[in-house]
């Protein structure tokens, strides 16, 4: 029985993570990615403590407008900038912190459901 979600073409669907890299719609990324449900994009972030409102750049600027940002912290969630959350959270965005295991998980979910959904996943070893 195929338990694959339904996902619409050219959406970007996270096949595989880990060993500091992930595989998304059967492309090898090195490093960190930001994921949208049309493209990924490097991501110049190895760091929870790097991220920072800029650095979500392609995020804020996606269209449609993303909904929900997923974002990946590596092996285990840790407290954000509570300033950022706010920043996000005025232009409209929800902002939930998890493990990258689970942020790739729930990102293929959420996609599957056409949810206006992103993640940004620190790559971890």
């Amino acid at each position: 029985m195929d338990l694959t979600p339904l996902i619409p073409a050219n959406r970007q669907v996270i096949q595989a993570y880990g060993e500091g890299r992930f595989r998304i719609s059967n492309v090898v990324h090195q490093g960190s990615v930001i994921v949208l449900p049309e493209r990924a994009l490097a991501w110049p972030v190895d760091a929870l403590a790097a991220v920072t409102l800029a650095s979500l750049a392609s995020v804020l600027a996606a269209e449609p407008k993303v909904e929900l940002l997923l974002l990946g912290c590596g092996s285990r969630p840790a407290p954000l900038k509570s300033e950022l959350q706010a920043s996000l959270r005025v232009r409209g965005i929800v902002l939930e912190l998890m493990d990258t295991g689970a942020a790739c998980r729930t990102y293929n979910v959420l996609l599957a459901e056409e949810r206006r959904v992103a993640a940004a996943l620190i790559a971890v070893g």
